[in-house]
Order: structure tokens, then sequence, then C-alpha cells
């Protein structure tokens, strides 16, 4: 059985935990959704080729926070309504305060 290799993903968007002991197989919700929060472009690319379509999809409606920027490029990026999102739900049940 072949062994898939490890994205390459830049150190600054897993900033506050151990980087060389990150297991990218156990924690695949957390690597990916903190990759479509922090990352650039050639990080979710990475993200996508290493996890497959279908887990990040699956991974992204289920998320409960993502900046709203970021919904909208995760939107883009698997094609599907921000609307199916999760995290744009749950934004939208808990407005923040009034822009005075």
């Amino acid at each position: 059985m072949s062994q898939k290799n490890k994205p390459v993903f830049d150190r600054r968007i897993f900033w506050d935990v151990n980087f060389d002991k990150l297991d990218y197989d156990g924690k695949a919700s957390f690597v990916i959704e903190r990759v479509f929060e922090r990352g650039d472009v050639d990080d979710i690319r990475q993200c996508r080729r290493y996890y497959g379509d279908e887990l990040v999809t699956e991974v992204l409606l289920k998320a409960k926070f993502l900046p709203e920027h970021r919904i909208h490029l995760a939107s883009a990026v698997i094609d599907k309504p921000i609307e199916s999102f999760r995290c744009y739900t749950l934004r939208q049940l808990n407005p923040g305060l009034f822009p005075y």
C-alpha cells in the first residue's frame, strides 16, 4: 500500500500547535478548517490534494466557524451555496452588535 505524501503547509497557519507533531490524518477536520481559515491558495490546493474534495467538502459544511470572507472562498472552492454551511447559518442566528 502506497503512503500519501504529506501536504506542505506554511507553519504560520498552525502557529499555536506543535507543527512537527501535527497528526494530519487523526486531526483532519482541524487541519482542513485551519487551512481554509488562514491559508493561502497554495495551502488550499495542498489540502484538497491530500484529503480529497469529498472529505474537504464534508468538513467545511459542518465547520462551526469560518470568517465571513473565508465562507465565500470555501463556497467557491467546493461549489456549494453559502446557505449550506453550518457556520453561515450559525452566524445568521447570532448577529453581532448593531453597526452604528
